[in-house]
């Protein structure tokens, strides 16, 4: 079977909405002709492209093609570069409904590559981080405390404390906490304590 017969096959097996990426084909050396192909699908709708390097299978709804959201696709690049992934500041703040503003650039730490993606008028960004920031056992805590640094100690309101409050007795196992709490900067560490007393 040709490449391209190939290719093609394996993108309508997939479900609408799906994600693929050059490198899920490219073999060593041949990037540049994925890269060619798929934009060639994308010009007869088979594809539809997202941002360089990067399609999804459109998924067609009354409102026309509907694209896959941030989430997905840092989630998506995370399994594809074998990393992890942490959403930080006004990302993380909005994540958790500590702020009603939706980010322009979607900001994640990473412990992969540094990269920039362009989704038109919104872009996500990757920054490579130490280790420490990974080191927790709940999710949940791990992006809090990314959120509250954004917001920053004196801006902490009492709405925030009480949102705070609430994902942590809804989300936290007291064990996770007294283990992850450990790796928190030590305001964030007052902070938090104080809150769930």
């Amino acid at each position: 079977m040709r490449i391209v017969d190939k290719i093609e096959q394996t993108i309508q097996g997939n479900e609408a909405g799906t994600l693929f990426f050059v490198t899920d084909f490219a073999t060593e050396g041949n990037d540049v002709f994925i890269s060619r192909l798929l934009s060639e699908f994308a010009e007869k709708g088979i594809l539809c492209r997202l941002a360089k390097g990067i399609y999804f299978k459109p998924k067609i709804t009354k409102f026309g093609i509907l694209k896959p959201d941030v989430k997905e696709l840092v989630k998506a690049i995370a399994r594809r570069d074998n990393a992890q992934v942490l959403p930080t500041g006004e990302t993380a703040a909005n994540m958790l409904g500590l702020s009603t503003q939706v980010p322009m650039n979607f900001v994640y730490l990473t412990s992969g590559s540094a990269r920039k993606i362009n989704l038109g008028q919104k872009t996500i960004i990757f920054k490579r981080c130490v280790p420490k920031n990974f080191a927790y056992r709940n999710e949940l805590l791990a992006i809090l405390i990314q959120a509250i640094k954004s917001i920053g100690q004196t801006r902490l309101t009492d709405e925030h404390k009480a949102i705070i409050k609430g994902l942590l007795e809804k989300n936290m196992p007291i064990e996770s906490f007294d283990t992850d709490i450990k790796n928190a900067p030590i305001w964030v560490r007052r902070t938090l304590y104080n809150i769930i007393k």
